[in-house]
């Protein structure tokens, strides 16, 4: 990891965000949507651009100077996102197209490889989709059962009744780090070493904890971490999945084609070694190498200032908010990250959101990809207000007095 070499300053920070600078509706952009995606910091665009103007060629197995060049700047990414997460080895970082690829790669491989009929999968009742979906489908294919751990009225996890569905059946535990609606902040740590207990591997959705807090797999102990690049200030289009070395060997492909192979005839064709074997076709190139500059960009920082300041703009958002006749907060877990999902009595979501972003705000609305989270709360949607370390308290209340423009409007 490289030393700290910049003191956060927010005021400073935003300056290395070209997006912030401009306007929506004629008002200053005001972005609360970072749980959908975060915004690039010049350095991860000037990336992009220079793979196009100087380094563009396929990589792997070229033996002209752009191959080697661009093959050398996407492996150096590899290892630099080992380090990011602690990794042990630079062959249990997969790339993939984002965190629902990896959770299907996953599904699909470890699934098929280790499901038989009367197994179980343990989910939660936080989860989003793409940690339901994959694992509904693989169940079915081997008739085995998906499990669902329970949540109390706080959006906290009923950790007694979780460790109770764990058993001597259950093969695999894939549970959500941060609820992207929610915001909880899950004790996965104590939660995977439960499951090793059964003898039962987990899969951690990582999606909204990379960007906000620092990850080490390897303290964790989870048996698979899987995140999207776009949400950590990189590109879009590319994602990570860590697996344990001894795991992803003993697992067979996930598809065919491209650099997975090592040999092929048309009698039979023998696998390449990670982490090639779960990389079929040409990869996503240019973001690859753009995760490197991402990466970068965070490591100016210390993940405890960035922890810090989000905290301060959670615990202001949540005291102005409030302040607002009629609105309720949709989950309030005593750990919780930078995100804030709410209801207003006689508004529906949609409108406010619209609204608001007349007023150049922008916040996410609707069920965030956790239909069955929204039923357990009786409701059909929220507004959500998801928050980076470049907003502000200011933002914060551009926002509230949107919210009340808007619902003055509405009621």
């Amino acid at each position: 990891m490289q030393t700290i070499t910049q003191k956060f300053n927010v005021e400073e920070v935003r300056k290395d965000f070209p997006i912030l600078q401009r306007e929506v509706n004629g008002k200053r952009l005001v972005y609360l949507d970072n749980g959908a995606t975060a915004q690039k910091p010049q350095s991860v665009i000037d990336s992009l651009n220079n793979y196009y103007t100087q380094e563009n060629a396929n990589i792997h197995r070229g033996v002209h100077t752009l191959s080697q060049e661009a093959t050398s700047a996407y492996e150096e990414a590899r290892v630099q996102m080992r380090e990011f997460l602690n990794a042990q080895h630079t062959e249990e970082i997969i790339f993939t197209k984002g965190t629902t690829d990896g959770i299907n790669l996953v599904a699909s491989s470890f699934g098929r490889f280790n499901l038989k009929e009367g197994d179980e999968i343990l989910i939660t009742a936080m989860e989003h989709h793409s940690n339901i979906v994959p694992w509904q489908m693989i169940c079915e294919e081997k008739g085995a059962k998906l499990k669902v751990a329970p949540i109390n009225d706080q959006g906290e996890l009923i950790l007694d009744e979780l460790y109770d569905l764990i058993t001597e059946r259950t093969k695999l535990v894939a549970i959500v780090h941060i609820s992207n609606t929610l915001g909880t902040v899950n004790p996965v740590k104590e939660i995977i070493a439960k499951a090793h207990e059964k003898g039962a591997k987990v899969l951690v959705d990582g999606a909204q904890s990379a960007p906000h807090m620092q990850v080490d797999v390897r303290d964790l102990d989870a048996d698979f971490y899987v995140f999207s690049m776009h949400k950590v200030f990189g590109p879009t289009g590319v994602g990570i999945l860590y697996g344990k070395k001894e795991i992803l060997e003993s697992l067979p492909p996930y598809q065919g084609g491209g650099d997975m192979i090592k040999t092929v005839t048309f009698e039979k064709t023998t696998y390449n070694e990670l982490p090639h074997k779960f990389e079929a076709g040409t990869p996503n190139i240019a973001d690859g190498i753009a995760t490197k500059a991402a990466l970068d960009y965070l490591q100016q920082f210390s993940w405890d200032e960035i922890h810090n300041h989000e905290m301060e703009l959670l615990e202001y958002a949540t005291k102005r908010l409030k302040t607002i006749e009629g609105l309720r907060i949709i989950g309030e877990a005593k750990e919780k990250a930078s995100v804030i999902s709410f209801v207003i009595d006689g508004v529906h979501a949609y409108d406010l959101g619209v609204l608001v972003d007349k007023m150049g705000v922008a916040v996410r609305t609707g069920h965030h990809c956790t239909q069955p989270l929204m039923e357990r709360f009786g409701i059909l949607g929220t507004v959500r207000a998801s928050f980076a370390f470049y907003n502000t308290k200011e933002e914060i209340d551009v926002l509230v007095n949107a919210i009340e423009r808007a619902k003055n409007m509405l009621i």
